[in-house]
């Protein structure tokens, strides 16, 4: 009897050893209005649960005109002291003004961050890319661009053709037509710093009244300068990409700081009467001389393979003009 029931004892003994407890976790419902809001998982073993209470605010951001663009928030209930960031989109032939909270100002940054700490309502408010009736782009830089040439009525048109320091498009472009000069690049009479080409006046920019651009649209248009276009050129700025854009060949400028971007058609150049390269290359001037060579002004030229051809061209060649704004 006693070898028996030791042998029982034994044998419960091992199989209560050799079973493995069913662990518990804990979880913790937030019930709200009937319905479960919330579900936490907690430790096994907790002293207290402790409750604080905290503001959340709503954040609301509106276009000051449906038509006009259209506005993004990162979050529309944030806790106080969290940041939001609000964007703004433009749409085509308009741009970003500011940020407005009660018709005051709070930031021109587009996107903007910035910490709430109270119920806000920010306002987008945006405008027409016109000056004087002409549409112009926003790349990011030191001057806004217009969106065509002198004389075009859509980007892809190739608009007029003007000498350098000429204001109005004509049939023959030679030296022998040519404004300032006596019939050769040798006689120059305004612009002129070295007297082998003419009469020194040490003159380097174009005065408004000899600017196409500016004579043409008036306001604040004007020609841009070796700088701005440098500024156009330089690839840390801006990314160009030859394509074909309407059924005109040419290159789309897209800005690296906001992704705004202009087409510049290859429209050609003008020498005498005849157009050349007009669907595989162009030129563009500045309102600059070429202070080395005074027959000479700089411009933009570009062909299908290099948007940085060259830096000059004589001043009696025809050429497109692409007006900037400040």
């Amino acid at each position: 009897m006693k070898k028996r029931a030791l042998i029982l004892l034994t044998l419960l003994v091992a199989i209560v050893m050799g079973s493995t407890a069913q662990k518990i976790g804990r979880r913790m419902k937030v019930n709200y209005g009937g319905e479960v809001v919330a579900t936490y998982n907690l430790p096994q073993n907790i002293d207290s649960l402790t409750f604080e209470t905290y503001n959340i605010y709503t954040v609301t951001a509106t276009p000051s005109d449906e038509n006009l663009g259209t506005v993004k928030t990162s979050a529309t209930e944030v806790e106080e002291g969290t940041s939001v960031t609000l964007t703004a989109t433009p749409n085509d032939g308009y741009g970003f003004v500011n940020w407005t909270v009660n018709g005051n100002e709070v930031s021109t940054k587009n996107p903007y961050t910035t910490t709430i700490t109270t119920n806000t309502e920010f306002k987008a408010n945006f405008k027409e890319n016109k000056e004087n009736g002409h549409e112009y782009v926003d790349l990011g830089l030191s001057v806004k661009w217009a969106t065509c040439n002198v004389g075009a009525n859509s980007p892809e048109d190739y608009g007029d053709y003007f000498a350098w320091g000429e204001t109005e498009p004509k049939t023959t472009y030679s030296w022998s037509t040519y404004k300032y000069c006596n019939g050769t690049y040798k006689t120059i009479t305004k612009y002129c710093t070295k007297s082998s080409y003419g009469t020194v006046d040490n003159k380097t920019t174009l005065e408004l009244s000899d600017d196409a651009a500016h004579v043409n649209w008036g306001g604040k248009w004007r020609m841009p300068t070796r700088a701005e276009q440098d500024e156009l050129r330089d690839t840390n700025n801006c990314t160009w990409t030859w394509t074909t854009q309407n059924g005109v060949k040419g290159y789309k400028v897209t800005s690296k700081k906001n992704g705004n971007s202009i087409f510049l058609p290859a429209a050609g150049s003008r020498d005498d009467d005849y157009l050349f390269d007009a669907g595989s290359g162009g030129g563009y001037w500045s309102s600059s001389l070429n202070t080395s060579e005074s027959n000479f002004a700089s411009i933009v030229g570009f062909d299908s393979s290099n948007e940085n051809l060259y830096y000059g061209s004589n001043r009696h060649y025809g050429r497109s003009v692409r007006a900037v704004c400040e």
